[in-house]
């Protein structure tokens, strides 16, 4: 069954986001947006609800949707979240002494990427493949559902930090981490708290504050 329309244009808007086609501050206007997909306004603003449902875009007062830009409460609540469900799934997992295989599996497909240059959609996606499958080692539906619930807003705040890493970083970094993971105990653990905090959180912060003094350069 073909996907309903206001599906359809998210999904090819989320695809121009993930890809980083728009930027912080975008509006997207629903008139422009009616023409380019030939629909009504009000499957537009379906659309957009999907969107916004995604953690893609924000509603302002008197803007509509736009692409929202980079914040430390934002980049707080979404690590925070992440962090509650990772570690969380992560010590069940590890206490029913789960397979851990599936993560490794998405390590080494991120490592094979590296040698062919991916696109940064695809970089991100499997990114998100390797903490899926840490959080699905639980075996919990609910918290796998949650993390889905995350997912595409986190992809879309990496694109804060593409300037700071490449395939062959990224893959050497989640090496690292599943060496680990596989070691088990406090040492998994720390290891995933590294990785969240101190390396993804850690990371944004700094995309931050490059950002904030590039704006007050040019206030100047």
């Amino acid at each position: 069954m073909a996907p309903a329309a206001p599906e359809r244009i998210a999904e090819v808007v989320r695809g121009e986001l993930l890809d980083g086609v728009h930027p912080v501050g975008t509006r997207f206007r629903e008139e422009e947006l009616a023409v380019r997909f030939d629909v009504g306004r009000h499957t537009v603003r379906s659309a957009l609800r999907l969107l916004t449902d995604r953690g893609l875009v924000v509603h302002e007062r008197h803007r509509g949707a736009v692409v929202a830009p980079l914040s430390r409460a934002r980049i707080d609540e979404v690590f925070d979240y992440r962090k509650v469900l990772e570690l969380g799934a992560l010590r069940m997992a590890l206490a029913r002494d789960a397979d851990l295989t599936p993560v490794l599996t998405e390590v080494e497909r991120l490592e094979e990427m590296a040698e062919q240059k991916p696109s940064w959609r695809q970089l991100t996606e499997t990114h998100g493949a390797i903490h899926r499958a840490i959080v699905a080692a639980a075996g919990n539906e609910h918290l796998l559902d949650s993390y889905r619930r995350c997912e595409d807003e986190l992809r879309l705040l990496l694109a804060f930090v593409r300037p700071d890493f490449d395939a062959v970083s990224m893959a050497a970094i989640h090496r690292r981490l599943v060496t680990k993971l596989s070691a088990g105990g406090k040492a998994a653990t720390d290891a995933l708290t590294e990785d969240i905090d101190h390396t993804g959180r850690a990371a944004l912060l700094t995309a931050l504050h490059r950002a904030e003094d590039s704006a007050h350069r040019l206030g100047r």
